[in-house]
């Protein structure tokens, strides 16, 4: 009887615990509006982008390689964005423009971002001739701009959105790992480290049990700052003609056609692609502030 009456009252602290736990996540929702209210503006347009870019074929209300509108139509009640100098619907071709950037974002920011830590956490925790001689191949990287290193890694191979990916990784290698060194530097010096490695621990123990946990809230703000800035190397790569092929809707290859069909003779064939870049990039921003203030204890009480 004592077990059964146990048990109850086991299973009731649980179904209690259980919505708890959903309350206390929709109060870190609500706190973190509240507080970081620019952030939530920026989650919101990255929110607005993933389901842009996952709905396209059903939100698109034209095929994006048709012309089934009168070149430089204007924007009417069926072209809400207009036409461009061929008869494609603008509106269209901006909704696909959006996986493509999504596409290179999110590749690159895996790829590059996740090779970029871990080289930078296990290099700078080995140390040594290994550390010194990676940093100064960092050193040498980052006196180009990465703009710089995709255009000429973009002239000497085939243009594609993986080699635009691979351009872009490249140059963020080096920043990313500075960054990173920067930041395991400073904790490789805390008490709970060197007692850790005062009492025996493995080296691996000490890396994936003290240092990459509490470089987490770097990881993050990296990955948000760089999806923005990978989404603006693509642009400017198919604005400078050697990103993505012609026939992809991207978002850079509208604009360099804008500018190449005279902007004066339909100028929404330029505004609008540049506003969605703008956005998309600032909304990356604003919520990679955002989260590092939440993550970063040392910035939680501003």
């Amino acid at each position: 009887m004592i077990d059964q009456t146990s048990e109850q009252a086991i299973s009731t602290r649980q179904a209690v615990a259980a919505p708890s736990m959903g309350a206390r996540a929709w109060t870190g929702f609500t706190r973190f509006i509240r507080t970081k209210p620019l952030g939530a503006i920026g989650g919101l347009i990255v929110l607005v982008l993933l389901v842009v870019a996952l709905l396209a074929p059903v939100l698109s209300p034209y095929d994006p390689r048709s012309t089934p509108a009168a070149p430089w139509e204007a924007p009417n009640a069926n072209y809400l964005l207009g036409a461009d100098y061929v008869g494609r619907d603008v509106l269209s071709r901006l909704i696909y423009g959006a996986r493509i950037s999504l596409y290179v974002g999110m590749g690159s920011v895996l790829v590059g971002i996740s090779i970029s830590f871990v080289l930078g956490v296990a290099l700078t925790y080995a140390g040594g001739i290994l550390d010194m001689v990676a940093q100064r191949i960092v050193d040498a990287l980052m006196s180009l701009p990465g703009l710089l290193i995709a255009l000429a890694i973009m002239a000497v191979v085939t243009p594609s959105l993986n080699t635009v990916i691979l351009a872009i990784v490249i140059g963020m290698i080096a920043p990313v790992i500075r960054t990173v060194r920067s930041q395991v530097l400073s904790l490789k010096e805390l008490d709970y480290v060197t007692a850790a490695q005062a009492i025996g621990a493995p080296p691996w123990r000490i890396v994936f049990r003290h240092i990459v946990p509490n470089c987490f809230a770097t990881y993050l703000v990296l990955a948000t700052y760089y999806l923005g800035f990978a989404i603006i190397i693509e642009s400017s790569l198919s604005f400078l003609g050697v990103g993505t092929p012609p026939d992809q809707p991207s978002w850079g290859g509208m604009l360099v056609r804008a500018a190449s069909a005279h902007v004066k003779s339909g100028p929404w064939l330029a505004i609008f692609p540049g506003l969605a870049i703008f956005m998309v990039v600032m909304g990356f921003n604003l919520l990679g502030d955002a989260l590092r203030d939440v993550f970063d204890p040392r910035l939680r009480g501003r």
